[in-house]
């Protein structure tokens, strides 16, 4: 019925809805700072500790990458 290939959705899931789906969590993280009047400081350590994941994963991404295409 629906042909759609594994690779495609892959493509999409990494390209389309995972960027989606950050910005979501970012507006997560500015709303939780807002709502507890985290202050300057405050908001600053909920994006690091909240972003670090995200972070973690972007260099996931670019280090299979760089591994892929220039050293194996």
């Amino acid at each position: 019925m629906f042909a759609i290939a594994a690779e495609t959705v892959t493509k999409w899931g990494m390209y389309v809805l995972l960027p989606v789906f950050i910005a979501f969590l970012f507006f997560i993280m500015w709303d939780i700072a807002k709502k507890s009047d985290a202050g300057k400081a405050g908001t600053f350590w909920i994006f690091v500790a909240l972003g670090a994941g995200f972070v973690g994963f972007l260099l996931k991404v670019v280090l299979e990458f760089v591994f892929e295409k220039w050293i194996l």
